[in-house]
């Protein structure tokens, strides 16, 4: 059901539509406009606004029979479009665009209203953004939603923060509209003020990770075993029905299977290798160096990302590091095909694995730093369905949180099936890691995963000799393996030791 109110016109919003929506959206391009659109298909009554009066026009000529609509053409109606609690969800540019449309809601809102942002925003705007509302009564959630144009359609993961209190009212539309997995919806009440958008950054992160470790697998089967794009499609559509199931992994043949159109070449050989990235990936990165937290493997697909697109350099070095000046040449003489597929997958598995351990090693960390009470369990389960990082072993990640938070494996590879995992697949990931070093095939993911593993179960690090570098030039102090306390050497005197605290 449509508005009646006339489309071309910014009149006033009739006496009989006030109050007849219980969720607006603002901003409709084609996330918001997708979002809009989910919500009518399964009940609710959308408010729509958007700065430019026509997008809601083109909306409501292309889709306004799917559900119930109400176009409105100034902020003050689309407020009073809405029933009370007024809730909004905000799609709109991150940044300034989102801070302006929270002011004009902020004007024509009132205490107890909802304002839910469901773009990218940095988890520390959204802390700002949610303790600046507070101060006028509103309540302000920041969501990460993931799984794209089609997802905010067809389903999303939705990853609410904000108060208690908003998720009452929230909780059952998103619940209406997101994915769902054996019976349940991909959402859940994530934590207070940024927990939500925390999350969702962390999720980008692993997708980083993710798509990195794919990445270098494509290169390793490429240039390793000299396979075909439509050939590697075939082990990526093999691999898909084993351990490593995930949309990421199902996507990744349909590209390579893509043949362009103009020149019949593979489309993947015609595509620039220069990745971009949008900021979530190097957040990740920021915030867990904040926390001391590692996460290498994302940390190398941020850096491999900005590498793909540094033109002049790379050229540069190629011309000057040659194979004919003793470098490697990039290439791998493989001779078991089967032998070196199989060890790519249980390599790519392993990295995986550390991947995911260490973006929920990271919320475990922002957690605790920011006072969120955050179920690391219902994260996995919500992750299932509807996100890019949607992948089969998610249930076993969710099993490994279940129960009490103190019972939790102190890092995600240390729970008894994944550590299994681990033990079968440790062997093929250092041989992969070892020949592609050799053969100068860049593996930077698939590399600093397993020197973070193996870094987790070394006995002594040599981060004792740092520590004493850090003593001599800058007095720093040190522990003792032998007693407590904090130590330091009086390394430009007669060297004795004091203890300092």
């Amino acid at each position: 059901m449509t508005s009646s109110a006339p489309a071309s016109s910014s009149l006033a919003l009739p006496d009989d539509l006030v109050g007849r929506a219980n969720i607006g959206v603002v901003g409709l391009a084609t996330m918001g406009g997708n979002l809009a659109r989910n919500l009518a298909r399964h009940g609710s009554a959308v408010a729509l606004f958007n700065r430019s009066p026509q997008r809601t026009r083109d909306l409501m000529a292309a889709h306004g029979d799917e559900g119930t609509f109400i176009p409105t053409e100034s902020i003050t109606d689309f407020a009073r479009a809405l029933a009370r609690p007024r809730t909004a969800i905000i799609m709109v540019k991150a940044g300034e665009p989102t801070d302006e449309v929270i002011r004009q809601l902020t004007e024509v809102f009132e205490p107890g209203d909802i304002i839910v942002d469901g773009g990218n925003a940095r988890f520390t705007d959204t802390i700002r953004r949610e303790a600046a509302a507070r101060e006028h009564g509103l309540h302000f959630v920041g969501a990460g939603i993931s799984g794209g144009e089609e997802g905010a359609l067809e389903g999303p993961s939705i990853m609410p923060g904000g108060s208690v209190e908003s998720y009452e009212t929230l909780g059952p539309i998103l619940a209406s509209i997101a994915a769902r997995v054996d019976g349940e919806p991909c959402v859940t009440h994530v934590g207070t003020d940024g927990a939500g958008h925390f999350v969702k950054m962390v999720h980008n992160g692993i997708e980083y990770a993710d798509m990195q470790l794919i990445g270098e697998s494509y290169d390793l089967l490429r240039r390793g075993a000299g396979m075909t794009p439509a050939e590697i499609a075939d082990v990526f559509a093999a691999w898909n029905r084993t351990e490593l199931d995930s949309y990421l992994i199902e996507i990744t043949a349909e590209v390579l299977r893509q043949v362009d159109a103009e020149t019949g070449l593979p489309l993947v050989d015609v595509i620039a290798d220069r990745a971009g990235m949008k900021g979530t990936g190097t957040w990740t990165v920021q915030t867990a160096l904040d926390l001391a937290t590692p996460v290498t493997g994302i940390a190398e697909a941020v850096f491999a990302r900005g590498l793909s697109t540094q033109t002049a350099p790379r050229e540069a070095a190629q011309a000057r590091f040659t194979e004919a000046q003793g470098y490697p040449g990039g290439t791998l003489a493989v001779t078991d095909r089967a032998a070196f597929v199989e060890a790519v997958r249980q390599a790519l598995l392993a990295a995986k694995l550390v991947a995911y351990a260490q973006g929920f090693d990271e919320i475990r960390a922002g957690a605790a730093r920011f006072g969120w009470d955050i179920d690391l369990a219902a994260i996995a389960r919500i992750w299932r369905g509807g996100c890019i990082i949607r992948a089969g072993f998610l249930n076993l990640i969710a099993a490994a949180y279940d129960g009490d938070p103190a019972d939790a494996p102190a890092s995600l590879v240390l729970a008894p099936h994944f550590a299994r995992l681990l033990d079968a697949a440790q062997g093929a990931w250092r041989q992969v890691v070892a020949h592609a070093t050799l053969a100068g095939i860049p593996v930077p993911a698939f590399a600093s995963s397993l020197a973070y593993f193996d870094g987790l179960r070394s006995p002594r690090l040599p981060a004792a000799l740092v520590q004493g570098q850090r003593d001599l030039f800058g007095a720093h102090t040190y522990e003792r393996t032998d007693r407590p306390g904090a130590y330091h050497t009086l390394w430009s005197g007669d060297r004795s030791e004091i203890r300092v605290g």
